[in-house]
């Protein structure tokens, strides 16, 4: 499957890979759980397949960590399928954790104690956004001060 969707300025491509590839999001608080409302995702990606790709970013071990798209991911295991439709896309780990509590808030049923680890992972990711890492320097010099008294 070689589908195309423009996200921004990129066009990013959707392409089939294995499940034993793709590696749950570190520390994704978000339990997936094996209900009806489980049972029901089965039964549409069984019968339809994976209508809305995944979203994955490459893991630096091996294989692909996925962002968006765990009780997908799930169901398709529980379904018997070997891959599924997944878009590939670079991020580093702060927009990676905003992407992946922002795509879970949207879940209509969501446990108070979930909804609350998500936003605190938001806000930890969001103090790190735009941080210069790229800094090895300490200041040269002293500012130059005004001195009172002239």
């Amino acid at each position: 499957m070689d589908k195309q969707s423009c996200a921004g300025n990129m066009v990013e491509k959707v392409r089939e890979i294995p499940l034993l590839e793709l590696h749950p999001f570190k520390n994704h608080p978000f339990k997936i759980l094996d209900d009806e409302a489980m049972q029901k995702i089965v039964e549409s990606v069984d019968q339809f397949g994976v209508l809305t790709p995944v979203i994955a970013r490459p893991s630096p071990e091996g294989g692909y960590e996925l962002v968006a798209g765990h009780r997908r991911h799930h169901a398709c295991k529980l379904a018997g399928m070997k891959t599924m439709p997944v878009i590939v896309r670079e991020m580093d780990d702060v927009a990676a954790t905003i992407f992946m509590v922002d795509s879970n808030l949207q879940r209509e049923i969501l446990l108070p104690s979930e909804r609350a680890f998500a936003y605190k992972m938001k806000v930890e990711a969001l103090k790190h956004q735009g941080m210069r890492t790229d800094l090895t320097s300490t200041q040269v010099a002293q500012k130059l001060s005004v001195q009172q008294g002239w």
